[in-house]
């Protein structure tokens, strides 16, 4: 049962909608010697997957290769993304109770990741890296810690 308040429609409780909606993104987890590649935006203090908002229409593994290429300059073929999580949890620096929804996918590339104009640094992290990350970034190196996939 949900504590959000409920409205009456045709006599009939509805729950109410949530206050803040999900930011929906996606995000690419490249893995190199058991280290996962992490971005600090321009402007930013925090270590992020390289990722970003889904653009309407656009599906997540579409996204997730499109912020690949804006953001560390990889070209990646959607198809080949290996969907492993998403992860649901608070949003960083937005009010309490607006959550990011975050698909992450796995990938592999011969290419070396570069900063784009979007990301001033780039970042190849461990589960000890964790202080560096908002609450997203978080869960993600600890699941794939959890997984056997990162240090």
């Amino acid at each position: 049962m949900s504590d959000a308040p409920a409205t009456a429609v045709n006599d009939t409780a509805v729950p109410a909608p949530p206050a803040h909606p999900d930011i929906l993104v996606a995000a690419v987890a490249l893995i190199r010697d058991r280290r996962v590649l992490m971005v600090t935006a321009r402007g930013r203090d925090v270590w992020f997957m390289p990722g970003g908002k889904i653009d309407p229409g656009e599906s997540e593994a579409d996204a997730a290769a499109r912020e690949a290429w804006e953001e560390v300059t990889v070209r990646l073929d959607p198809a080949a993304l290996e969907p492993l999580f998403t992860v649901l949890i608070q949003a960083h620096g937005e009010p309490d109770g607006r959550l990011v929804r975050m698909a992450v996918f796995g990938a592999e590339t011969p290419d070396d990741p570069s900063a784009s104009a979007e990301v001033s640094a780039v970042h190849w992290a461990t589960s000890a890296d964790a202080a560096h990350c908002p609450p997203a970034g978080v869960e993600v190196l600890r699941l794939l810690h959890a997984a056997g996939r990162i240090d």
